[in-house]
This record gives structure tokens, C-alpha cells and sequence, in this order.
């Protein structure tokens, strides 16, 4: 019996690699909150009032990038591409 040098089980870590390259494809790479504008009340240092955010400042591997907040929110991190969102 002949043994099989080449079987397709072999070549199963290529779909990880692929998987990684479509992902960045399709949403970008994460960018970390950096900053974030929000209204204040006059009680801006306050950490138990809560606060409704305007902006948020998100850097990363394609720089930094300035976005409306969502409802008031900011999230932790972001995704972008390149050329931005």
C-alpha cells in the first residue's frame, strides 16, 4: 500500500487565513476609543450622572477617525477601512 503525501485534511489551515482576509475585507480593522465629546450639564466630573456623548474619536492601524455617537453612545471599539467607514 502506497501512503498519500498529499490529502486534502492537509490543506484545512488555508481556510483560516482566508477567513481573516475576508473579514478585513468586510468591515476593516478596529480602531479603539480615544476620545469622546459630550453635553455638560455642569457636573462633566462626576462619574455616576450620566452623560449623552455627541462625538466619538476612534484610533487605530488607519488612524484616527471622528463619528456621531449612536444614540448617545460610544462604543469601545470600531471597525474601519482604509478610506473610513
Amino acid at each position: 500500500m502506497k501512503p498519500r503525501f498529499f490529502r486534502l485534511s492537509f490543506f484545512y489551515w488555508v481556510l483560516v487565513p482566508i477567513a481573516l482576509y475576508g473579514g478585513f475585507v468586510a468591515v476593516g480593522l478596529p480602531h479603539a476609543i480615544w476620545s469622546y465629546e459630550f453635553v455638560n450639564n455642569g457636573n462633566a466630573y462626576d462619574p455616576f450622572r450620566a452623560r449623552y456623548y455627541t462625538s466619538c474619536t476612534f484610533w487605530g492601524p488607519f488612524g484616527m477617525f471622528t463619528i456621531p455617537a449612536s444614540n448617545g453612545r460610544c462604543g469601545y471599539v470600531a471597525f474601519f477601512k482604509e478610506g473610513g467607514r
